[in-house]
């Protein structure tokens, strides 16, 4: 048994100093803040930079396809922003709920080392709407000054067919025609399952007719259906060039928004400000996890040793953990993980003090100590579950900062019933005395028990 009980201390030592070097250990920097001396992904509120608040205007989208459309949204922002090297951008659906109150569908989107608000804006850039039409049957009739004078809306016809709808678009060139046309560069599209029933619906019935592509109410392109399309994938030809080949396919992709959304926040945190805020969340951990080894060390002395043992690999695989998903942490989410240390040391004074009502009816250590973990596992089992079902709600229902803040505390409870409930009994069944005296009982009370 002893045998046991030390390969289990050298396992646990040996997974701590794998979790140290590895929180420890340093990263890449890119869109990341160093916390220590590690690397972690840090939060806009930490890290400095730009918050940009939209509102999705989701008016003429089917309910059942609203959180499509919004994940969709959330995707082609992602992608847009992505191809100006934003690191670590986050954009986040926020849907309207008990928490956010109103009915709003808004889009968040964090630009971490972004300061300047106007840059931020032009990443995302006039966030366009894709669609595709139909010449009206009476438009050609018009004359050319005629058409100078018609709207939109009295030239051509809505198709239903919007960006929603789109996979994708490339670039190719083609390779038939003979020599001079080979290597014209033409636009491949794809459309998705939807789309790909009501593109050929469309083609199938306008067959010689001219479908204008319109991003932003603008036409890009005015391809003529040459055949019924049933794949979904369809070539825009035309006397394009290169460039203007390129700039279509990256209007497709990065201009295709489900629905159309409008700015309406924004917020700009400094980056002294973010390091600031870091540097107090750091310190406050610090002088928190002091506080209470200290505390542990005063009231519960030998046990108080091994519990604030196993605060510190609770700690150290809550950080790699962090970093190995990774969680963003914020200023909500480290008040989260520190608010999880002193929740850590729940679990160990409740056995603690089992274990004190036990030495007070007379039972030597050893049976004081099985008593102490067996008595009080129902009492943190049921402490723990009602914290993590807090943590869950927080998560499912909060915004961005509310989210970071349930996760770390979350993640930490879990974490603090391994740490309780396997490292502080496989420290303290192995220093446990065979023997007892006064001096020994004294090392295992707590508080003025003596």
């Amino acid at each position: 048994m002893l045998k046991h009980r030390m390969l289990s201390i050298i396992l646990l030592i040996i997974v701590f100093f794998v979790g140290y070097f590895f929180v420890m250990g340093k990263g890449s920097a890119t869109g990341t803040g160093n916390f220590g001396t590690g690397t972690f992904k840090l939060g806009l509120d930490l890290n400095g930079g730009t918050e940009l608040t939209y509102r999705a205007d989701v008016s003429t989208v089917k309910s059942g396809s609203v959180s499509d459309a919004m994940a969709s949204l959330r995707d082609v922002i992602e992608r847009r922003i992505n191809i100006f090297g934003v690191s670590e951008p986050i954009v986040a659906v926020e849907n309207p709920g008990i928490v956010t109150g109103g009915s709003e569908h808004r889009l968040l989107v964090e630009l971490p080392g972004v300061t300047d608000i106007n840059q931020a804006i032009a990443l995302i850039g006039k966030t366009p709407q894709l669609d595709f039409m139909l010449i009206r049957p009476e438009a050609k009739n018009f004359t050319e000054e005629e058409l100078k004078t018609k709207t939109t809306a009295e030239l051509f016809l809505p198709t239903g067919l919007g960006g929603q709808y789109l996979d994708g678009a490339q670039l190719q060139f083609t390779d038939t025609g003979g020599a001079q046309l080979a290597g014209q560069p033409i636009v491949s599209i794809t459309f998705n399952s939807e789309g790909r029933e009501l593109f050929a619906d469309i083609t199938s019935k306008h067959k010689g007719e001219v479908l204008a592509i319109f991003l932003d109410g603008q036409v890009i392109s005015s391809p003529v259906i040459q055949d019924e399309i049933k794949d979904g994938k369809a070539i825009i030809s035309g006397s394009f060039t290169r460039d203007e080949a390129k700039a279509l396919v990256r209007d497709l992709n990065y201009g295709a928004l489900p629905v159309p959304i409008e700015l309406v926040r924004t917020q700009t945190i400094g980056a002294s400000l973010g390091e600031n805020a870091k540097t107090a969340g750091v310190k406050a951990g610090i002088v928190g996890f002091t506080l209470i080894v200290a505390f542990l060390l005063l009231w519960y002395r030998l046990p108080g040793g091994v519990a604030s043992v196993s605060l510190c690999i609770y700690i150290i695989l809550s950080l790699a953990i962090f970093k190995l998903i990774p969680v963003t942490l914020t200023s909500a989410g480290i008040a989260g993980f520190i608010l999880s240390i002193g929740m850590a040391v729940d679990a160990n004074i409740l056995i603690f003090e089992r274990m004190k009502e036990e030495l007070k009816k007379g039972k030597n250590l050893s049976d004081s100590l099985h008593e102490g973990f067996s008595r009080a596992w129902l009492s943190i089992r049921d402490s723990n579950i009602s914290s993590i079902i807090t943590a869950v709600i927080l998560f499912w229902l909060g915004t961005s900062a509310i989210k970071g803040f349930a996760l770390t505390l979350g993640l930490g409870v879990l974490i603090s019933m391994f740490t309780a409930i396997t490292v502080s009994r496989t420290f303290l069944f192995a220093i446990a005395p065979k023997s007892e005296s006064r001096f020994k009982k004294f090392l295992f009370s707590n508080g003025f028990h003596f």
